[in-house]
C-alpha cells in the first residue's frame, strides 16, 4: 500500500475514535462511470530490494495510459488528506468518507489525488463533481498513482 492510503486509512481511523460511537454507515449514491473504471485498472509490479524490503511500481494498462494529459469530469467524494473545512489537494473516492473504503467485496475501491487549479474546496459529506487534466505518477514521493491537477469544482 502507498503512503498516501495508509495515511487515509490513520485519517479515517481517527475520525471513528473522535466520534468515540459505532456509527451507522450511510447510504451514498453510485459513482462509478467509465473513467472510474479505468482508474480501477490500476495495477503494481511488485519486487524485491536485496535488503528484503517490497516495493510496489505503478503500472498504467493501455486504457490508462490513454487518458495521460486528459481532461476528465469525475464525480465522487471528499476524503481530506489535511485537517480543515477547505482544501486545495484532497483524495476524491466512490465512497463517502464515513463508509470504510478499505471494507467491500470487491477490494480497494480507486482513489485520486486532487489538485485544485486555484482556491480550495470546500469539505462536504455530499458528492460533487471535479474537472481536471489525469497525470500518471510514478513517484509515489510526489503524491498518489493517479491525479488530477488544475482541477476545479464543478455544477
Amino acid at each position: 500500500m502507498t503512503m498516501i492510503r495508509n495515511r487515509l486509512l490513520l485519517l479515517f481511523l481517527s475520525f471513528m475514535v473522535m466520534e468515540g460511537k459505532a456509527q451507522q454507515i450511510p447510504d451514498h449514491e453510485p459513482m462509478m462511470n467509465d473513467v472510474w473504471e479505468a482508474f480501477d485498472e490500476l495495477m503494481y509490479k511488485v519486487t524485491t530490494e536485496p535488503d528484503g524490503t517490497t516495493v510496489y511500481t505503478p503500472h498504467f494498462p493501455k486504457v490508462l495510459k490513454d487518458l495521460e494529459d486528459t481532461v476528465v469530469t469525475l464525480p465522487g467524494y471528499m476524503v481530506p488528506l489535511e485537517l480543515g473545512r477547505d482544501h486545495r489537494m484532497f483524495m476524491l473516492s466512490v465512497l463517502p468518507l464515513m463508509q470504510c473504503m478499505f471494507c467491500g467485496q470487491n477490494g480497494i475501491p480507486p482513489l485520486v489525488q486532487i489538485t485544485m487549479r486555484k482556491g480550495k474546496a470546500r469539505f462536504s459529506n455530499d458528492p460533487f463533481k471535479v474537472r481536471g487534466r489525469v497525470h500518471l505518477n510514478t513517484n509515489l514521493e510526489k503524491g498518489s498513482e493517479i491525479q488530477l491537477l488544475d482541477a476545479e469544482v464543478i455544477d
